[in-house]
């Protein structure tokens, strides 16, 4: 890592071997992804698809930050890119949850209303990628000090507010998970759909979607010219690996078409196919 010029829109020179693999990487998921997406028909999956989308731009525009350090349109793309991707993981997973409770039967073991799950915890992503997005855009092409700060305590607001719905999600979650331990409906009793695995799973994700923002809140509240954001390892050691991580586990959730219908059962179709690779 160098130091780059005083003109130029990166606080350092990115390493272009390192971010044209991390977005050659990514090619991987968003391959998997996609295809996995159109023989199952898991349409609620697409997020990943996105976001894994996000990372690839992301890193495959770093790529130019030596070469044309002083391009700012090339910067915020590069920045926004791999700013925003967790937050269409985020909302995948919060879809996921919402299935996994309407499978089991057990909207009644859910403190919030299944309707509303997804409807909420989605919107608040929503409303996280445009506070992230208006943040983002302005502290890449501030031209001062006062604006750059801006910009910053903006992402830090919204990177907060991503924290803090999480771990309203995960206490869904876990409740859920613990009520019907303590009270298994039938439908949970049933072996042909690993759904405790899955839950597992999202915990795992979910962890690492949040140690993630917790990294990007670090580096925002530190300001600039700290060391978070005058050195480049902690961007692939904290967020690309961990994201890359996050793909790899979802990319075992396309065993079903899951989906709920109405407005208290949960429903999910699993072809012959599906249920021989579940019993595996």
């Amino acid at each position: 890592m160098v130091t780059s010029p005083e003109d130029s829109a990166y606080e350092y020179f990115p390493s272009v071997p390192a971010a044209a693999i991390m977005s050659a990487l990514f090619c991987i998921p968003l391959a998997w992804h996609t295809i996995r997406i159109l023989k199952t028909r898991t349409w609620f999956c697409i997020p990943f698809v996105l976001g894994a989308l996000f990372e690839v731009v992301g890193f495959g525009v770093r790529t130019t930050g030596k070469s044309q350090s002083k391009e700012l349109s090339l910067y915020v793309v590069q920045y926004l890119g791999i700013l925003l991707a967790p937050i269409f993981f985020a909302a995948a997973v919060y879809m996921f949850l919402g299935r996994l409770i309407g499978y089991t039967n057990g909207q009644s073991y859910s403190f919030i209303r299944i309707t509303w799950l997804t409807k909420i915890f989605v919107g608040g992503d929503i409303l996280c990628f445009f506070i992230q997005v208006v943040g983002g855009s302005l502290q890449a092409s501030a031209d001062d000090e006062d604006g750059n700060k801006l910009g910053g305590n903006i992402i830090l607001g919204g990177l907060t507010l991503q924290i803090v719905i999480f771990l309203l999600f995960l206490a869904v979650a876990v409740l859920f998970h613990k009520r019907i331990h303590a009270r298994p409906t039938a439908r949970s009793m049933e072996t042909e759909f690993p759904w405790e695995r899955f839950l597992h799973q999202l915990y795992i994700v979910s962890i690492l979607i949040t140690l993630r923002n917790i990294f990007r809140m670090t580096e925002y509240a530190m300001g600039k010219g700290s060391y978070l954001l005058i050195v480049e390892w902690p961007v692939y050691v904290f967020d690309a690996f961990p994201m890359m991580i996050v793909l790899a586990i979802a990319s075992q959730w396309y065993v079903g078409k899951i989906y709920t219908k109405g407005e208290n059962t949960g429903l999910v179709s699993i072809s012959s196919q599906e249920n021989a690779y579940l019993r595996a």
